[in-house]
């Protein structure tokens, strides 16, 4: 079946999955799973132990997936991450459909995760195509505006090449660039999460992979949801 979504939005099951009621047994599944992964638990063996003991559903263990990080990650993630002040000198290497989708995920009133390494983090799933939404055009001119203000002028944005209507997506950012007088480069290659990895400015992304090999990142979304987008639907899994 043809997917015909017109906006990212939440999932039909969020509101209960996520409701408050659930919350702290959420919060401390995440603490939980990530202290297994702190002392070497696999991690799909750890997240089935997690999410048994607290009968979570399939969609919670990905909340729970997504959110949590070993205490090791947690500091390198901590001594690695770049104020937007303080990187708009350098180039910024976006992870374009990690950003992108969170951001439109915020704008329609999709769930958005606070996990424990302080990234805001989305529950959408594009399943190698991605589909322009409502949102789409509005969050690229939201990024586009909020890079701008701060500053920040080198921006190489990374769309995943095998994941279809990448190339469509360019040609619409490249427009919506153009209009602002904006001259981003924007690449499509097969392997993005190594070139970001290896990226010798400051990356943009919320994926964990990227966080723990990167040289140096930023919290792009947490800092344009929290400035722009105020009735953000958000979740804080994080515990004290």
């Amino acid at each position: 079946m043809p997917d015909k979504r017109k906006h990212r939005g939440a999932h039909p099951d969020d509101a209960r999955l996520f409701a408050e009621a659930h919350q702290a047994a959420l919060r401390l599944a995440v603490e939980e799973y990530a202290w297994l992964l702190t002392r070497d638990y696999a991690d799909e063996s750890a997240l089935k132990l997690v999410g048994d003991r607290h009968n979570l559903t399939a969609r919670q263990r990905l909340a729970v997936w997504r959110s949590a990080c070993s205490d090791q990650a947690l500091h390198r993630r901590a001594q690695a991450e770049t104020p937007l002040s303080q990187c708009v000198p350098t180039r910024l290497g976006i992870d374009g459909y990690n950003l992108l989708i969170t951001i439109e995920s915020a704008l329609s009133g999709g769930l958005v995760l606070i996990g424990r390494d302080g990234c805001r983090r989305d529950l959408a799933s594009i399943h190698g195509t991605y589909r322009k939404v409502s949102e789409t055009i509005p969050a690229v001119e939201l990024i586009a505006d909020h890079l701008t203000q701060a500053g920040a002028t080198s921006i190489d944005w990374y769309l995943d090449q095998p994941v279809s209507n990448s190339g469509r997506l360019k040609v619409l950012m490249a427009k919506l660039l153009e209009a602002r007088s904006l001259h981003w480069n924007i690449e499509l290659p097969d392997n993005p999460d190594r070139k970001l990895a290896d990226y010798t400015g400051v990356v943009a992304s919320a994926d964990g992979w990227i966080l723990d090999h990167c040289r140096s990142w930023v919290n792009l979304a947490a800092d344009i949801i929290e400035t722009h987008i105020p009735d953000a639907w958000i979740v804080d899994l994080r515990t004290a």
